[in-house]
């Protein structure tokens, strides 16, 4: 069964942004949390082609490294200062860049977080982004579907992205877990679950050589684990590469969040069992329409119904599908990688 989980809203954003005026008068701020990552160079190029099409002015800024919160409060200011319209946001330090993001509303400009909330949320004025804990919980649900009734006896590793717990950190743990039916502890935090299947938990600051180091650590605690949670591709990956050292790359189900065209590939080649899509270009590209129709007008983008952000929308690509679980293949993963 194949579907692809995109709000409905989309549309509705879409044709609200393409009745702009004086777009020439407009122009917008994007703020990375680096320039290298491929996600957010995918997410410049949809800022980028936007802004083209709309006749706006785009500047882009980005932290020098993952966690460079002063470089993103610079930035800030700086576009403040400009006098844009808007800023959009993927923050280092989600509660810290409060303080200047409320600089930047009351001096008039919009401001929208993509694919990370701020904490809290509402300290913008709205939030484009993948649905979170979806992506977890359909790996979740694959994993367990995929297993049967050999998921009562699974051994688990859960590989996250760092100790300091941020939101997407906690939110793709916990849907990963609800989905594989285990009982959530607290859910806004990872680790406190008393479920025996759970083997451990480490961290990998979301790259390879931190899953592969990640998965070695919970290998000696458990060398017979059989379900791999990772934060992200590039952690699969090192996971991966660790349990081909020990010669069982082929009896471990490893499941990951991102959809990048590289990670979509680890599907096809069975280094990553199933993983759920995010679309970044589609965060930036529908922000900057967004940004025009507050230019214009003053209309404020509105979150997807019952949730608390707009939803872009996420999909599970495997070409093992599992019953229950609604999936695209490789082949649909790999045209829409990031798209």
């Amino acid at each position: 069964m194949k579907k692809l989980l995109i709000s409905t809203a989309l549309v509705a954003l879409t044709s609200v942004a393409a009745t702009s005026a004086h777009a020439q008068d407009v122009s917008a701020c994007l703020i990375t949390k680096t320039d290298t990552n491929p996600f957010f160079v995918k997410m410049r190029e949809g800022a980028e082609a936007a802004a083209a099409e709309a006749g706006i002015t785009l500047r882009s800024f980005a932290g020098r490294v993952d966690g460079d919160h002063e470089t993103q409060v610079a930035a800030i200011e700086t576009c403040i200062a400009d006098g844009a319209s808007g800023i959009l946001i993927t923050a280092s330090d989600t509660s810290s860049i409060v303080g200047a993001v409320t600089q930047a509303r009351d001096a008039g400009l919009l401001v929208i977080a993509l694919d990370t909330p701020l904490e809290p949320i509402d300290a913008a004025n709205a939030t484009f982004a993948t649905d979170n804990f979806l992506a977890g919980e359909l790996i979740g649900q694959w994993a367990a579907a995929s297993l049967g009734d050999a998921a009562a006896d699974a051994r688990i590793a859960m590989l996250d992205l760092a100790v300091s717990q941020p939101s997407v950190d906690v939110l793709r743990n916990q849907g990963f877990l609800q989905g594989f039916g285990i009982e959530l502890g607290d859910p806004n935090r990872i680790g406190d679950e008393d479920d025996s299947r759970i083997v451990g938990n480490d961290v990998t600051a979301g790259n390879e050589e931190g899953g592969r180091r990640a998965m070695e650590n919970l290998l000696t605690i458990d060398p017979m684990i059989n379900v791999v949670y990772t934060i992200n591709e590039p952690a699969a990956a090192g996971a991966y590469e660790a349990l081909r050292a020990i010669g069982r790359e082929n009896d471990v189900l490893i499941v990951s969040v991102d959809g990048g065209c590289p990670g979509v590939q680890n599907v096809a080649d069975g280094v990553i069992g199933a993983t759920s899509q995010q679309y970044p270009l589609r965060m930036a590209s529908l922000g900057i329409e967004a940004i025009v129709a507050f230019a214009a007008d003053g209309t404020l983008p509105e979150n997807t119904p019952g949730k608390d952000f707009f939803d872009t929308g996420v999909a599970l690509v495997t070409d093992a599908p599992a019953d229950g679980v609604d999936s695209i293949s490789v082949a649909e993963g790999q045209d829409l990688c990031w798209g």
